[in-house]
């Protein structure tokens, strides 16, 4: 008997149905399929149990959008030009994993949740929306963060100690060696300035992925932000033999560089992340593009986009590599590359910094042919810049006229006079001490000396009355 023998299967579409449903209904992720206009026909258990609809029949016949409400993961709120649920659902174009925060109704409860669309082809073009709890993963990524952090700030103090012993090593003016040792010595220090870069870099991605620092938004125009950050880079680009365009489609050098700018596009971004994002494309254009290549960068308006475009002549990137680049501690591994230096996470610290502002970032290439890396962040119009200038202006002048703070009133202290001070007995004034005659102290006796006999006086002659006087008290002396 053959017990592996698979019988043809009798189920009716009805009972396969059944099961799929059964299925949905199972499973712990949220289910969502709704029409092309974007109204829910069906909704699982699970996706009615985390938006807190209700029963699942509460959602049918709803926009998706009463139903699903994101913030981004760093709680800002989305519009509908970012948010990329809305953008996916409207292009009927796939959205993989996007992470944020789901607003549960009739509550102020966030969940932080992983959702994607699926488009079904076809003509009832219809999207699945899945979404999922993410809150055990955070967890486990935030412990991870937070070794990665405290490893990296630990290593940083012994590495800018080596560096420090070596740049001594290397000075002239306090150490004496020969060429043979100042080459090696060159090659530590420069190991050591890579480790000291990539502990920054790492703690950098961590602070961001940790919550300890947020995107700081100001109104900016965006042409002129981007020209003040690229000018950095001229006189690098001049020495490496490159090329240097901004704001022009035809390549000039960099002694004669032709700026053109020909649309004033703002944006509401942190400039503290353009210039990390910017610094990070830059830097990568001028080390994978040789001598007597080109780099050109522009800023311009595309609908309510502001589109930045970094582009170079360089050595490019292989399809393989093209759908991995922008993960974490990921690089190409080639023979063009090894002799580079990087880390692997100067584009995902790129990628990051751009979607918390709420943008998007993606490259162009073919192996040989050079690279574009395309920045999308969101345009705001003229009238609303100036409307968050002036709210800018205004909170500056708020916190240069704002007093001082009162001192905090101290509770009074009641008026109980002080206790007086017993008084202090004077003392009786003594006699002074009759000074008692010191006994001599005893020494050598000296020697006895012998008395020398007086010598004989005359007598002298004395009256008879003072002669009787004199015999009667020596009688009484006797």
């Amino acid at each position: 008997m053959n017990l592996f023998k698979r019988e043809k299967s009798t189920q009716s579409p009805n009972n396969q149905g059944s099961l799929a449903e059964v299925t949905l209904n199972a499973i712990h992720d949220g289910v969502i399929m709704t029409d092309k206009n974007g109204i829910v026909e069906y909704i699982n258990p699970a996706a009615a149990t985390m938006t807190n609809i209700g029963a699942p029949t509460n959602a049918l016949k709803l926009s998706y959008d009463t139903v699903i409400k994101l913030e981004s993961k760093e709680g800002r709120e989305l519009s509908e030009t970012e948010n990329p649920l809305t953008n996916a659902m409207k292009t009927n174009q796939p959205l993989e994993s996007f992470r944020g925060s789901l607003i549960v109704n009739k509550t102020d409860k966030r969940i932080p949740i992983a959702v994607s669309v699926l488009p079904v082809n076809g003509l009832s073009q219809n999207r699945i929306i899945t979404f999922r709890n993410i809150t055990k993963e955070l967890e486990e990524e935030g412990e991870q963060t937070e070794f990665i952090s405290t490893a990296s700030h630990e290593m940083r103090t012994p590495v800018a100690t080596i560096d420090g012993y070596l740049s001594l090593s290397l000075n002239p003016q306090t150490a004496t060696i020969d060429e043979r040792a100042r080459g090696y010595l060159t090659a530590a220090q420069a190991a050591s300035k890579h480790l000291g870069k990539l502990f920054q870099d790492l703690l950098d991605v961590t602070k961001l992925d940790d919550g300890r620092i947020r995107p700081n938004f100001t109104p900016v125009e965006m042409v002129g932000l981007v020209k003040m950050i690229t000018d950095d880079y001229l006189n690098r680009a001049k020495e490496a033999k490159i090329n240097f365009t901004f704001g022009s489609n035809e390549p000039t050098s960099v002694g004669g560089l032709n700026r053109r700018m020909e649309q004033v596009v703002y944006g509401f971004v942190d400039t503290d992340f353009m210039r990390e994002i910017l610094d990070n494309l830059i830097d990568n254009a001028i080390k994978y593009t040789p001598a007597g290549g080109s780099i050109y960068i522009n800023v311009r308006g595309d609908g309510d986009r502001a589109l930045i475009n970094v582009t170079d002549t360089g050595i490019g990137i292989s399809a393989d590599n093209l759908s991995h680049i922008f993960q974490k501690f990921y690089r190409a591994d080639n023979s063009d590359t090894r002799t580079i230096g990087g880390n692997g996470l100067g584009l995902y610290l790129v990628k990051q910094r751009v979607e918390a502002m709420g943008g998007k970032v993606w490259a162009e290439s073919a192996f040989g042919e050079g690279s574009t890396f395309y920045v999308s962040l969101p345009r705001i119009t003229s009238n609303e810049y100036e409307k968050r200038m002036i709210a800018v202006r205004q909170a500056e002048i708020a916190n240069q006229l704002q007093p001082a703070p009162k001192p905090v009133p101290q509770p009074a202290i009641p008026n109980i006079p002080a206790p007086q001070p017993a008084p202090v007995p004077q003392p009786t004034p003594q006699p002074a001490p009759v000074p008692q005659p010191t006994p001599p102290t005893p020494s050598q006796p000296a020697p006895p000396t012998p008395p020398q006999p007086a010598p004989p006086t005359a007598p002298q002659p004395q009256p008879v009355q003072n002669q009787i006087n004199n015999n009667n008290v020596n009688g009484e002396v006797k």
